[in-house]
């Protein structure tokens, strides 16, 4: 078997014709590894994880009001547990829109209340992430360089 470098990840098991190993010209310097370092990656993390937590935080708030509408919708029991729990999160966030819509049937003024503060959570995390990432994100023309390190 032959022995194969560290530095040669690239190469898969199933490489029926192995390159020989390059020879090193005299005086020049074997490169072991290189990488792509790139200053700005960690700001690019830390946008994308902030944009993360601001899409689940808002998706949650809509998936509380998309439920509060499908158990009014199919007559839940208003004095269950879980209905009640449910109740109480989309009254906390629903933007202030419970009274907007008054329709003559209350499924009606739920299902258009509630839905519209779920749509617009939706809408709001998408701005709200659109927003940061143009604005803190580093534009398409910016240089990469490269680090080689040398044994």
């Amino acid at each position: 078997m032959r022995h194969r470098p560290e530095w040669d990840d690239d190469r898969t098991r199933l490489d029926l014709n192995p390159m020989d190993e390059p020879v090193p010209v005299a005086g020049e310097p074997v490169v072991h590894e290189e990488e792509v370092v790139d200053p700005r990656m960690r700001r690019v993390r830390v946008v994308r994880t902030i944009c993360a937590i601001i899409n689940l935080i808002c998706g949650v708030f809509a998936v509380v009001l998309g439920l509060h509408v499908i158990l009014v919708l199919a007559d839940a029991n208003p004095h269950n547990g879980f209905a009640s729990l449910i109740d109480s999160w989309s009254a906390a966030v629903s933007l202030g829109l419970r009274g907007l819509f008054t329709p003559d049937s209350p499924k009606l003024q739920v299902l258009f209340n509630d839905g519209l503060a779920a749509i617009a959570w939706l809408v709001i995390a998408g701005a709200l992430t659109y927003a940061i990432r143009q604005f803190a994100l580093p534009g398409p023309g910016y240089a990469v360089r490269y680090r080689r390190a040398v044994q």
